[in-house]
């Protein structure tokens, strides 16, 4: 299993941040530009447990997968949310994201993500995977996050 860990801190308020994964698909797709469905299939009152069947395209192809929360906290100071899916019953994939209030417009995002090979063959590949996907994230929440802060009070 390979794990990468990445923080930043975001000129926005944390609800504004939170509302990119807590919120509508519309807004999933602006740090998600590549997830074309995300549709409730069992939610429950706590949250945890809940499944969404999410599509996800890279290319021409769509990959379908359900995306289940193992983890819901949403206090006035910390948000974090952690899901996970199988992708293409090759690998066990799990995001964690956590919001901390730094003050009333600054966030501390942190973004977890661990990746599980279900099969020998693709071990050797996270061997040389790097961070780069997990880094362009962070900061494309940051920019997006700061962008749309920056709207509101304008």
């Amino acid at each position: 299993m390979k794990q990468w860990t990445k923080e930043v801190e975001i000129d926005a308020p944390i609800e504004k941040v939170w509302q990119f994964f807590d919120g509508s698909l519309e807004n999933m797709q602006k740090i998600m530009p590549q997830v074309v469905e995300n549709k409730a299939i069992h939610v429950t009152d706590e949250r945890v447990g809940s499944v969404y069947l999410q599509k996800y395209k890279e290319g021409k192809r769509v990959m379908e997968y359900e995306v289940e929360t193992f983890v819901y906290m949403d206090s006035i100071d910390k948000k974090q949310m952690k899901v996970g899916f199988t992708l293409a019953n090759m690998f066990d994939i799990t995001a964690q994201y956590e919001l901390n209030r730094l003050d009333a417009v600054r966030t501390s995002f942190k973004y977890t993500t661990t990746n599980r090979p279900l099969k020998w063959f693709v071990k050797p590949f996270l061997l040389f995977a790097s961070d780069k996907v997990v880094v362009e994230f962070v900061q494309r929440v940051k920019s997006v996050a700061e962008s749309e802060s920056e709207k509101a009070v304008l």
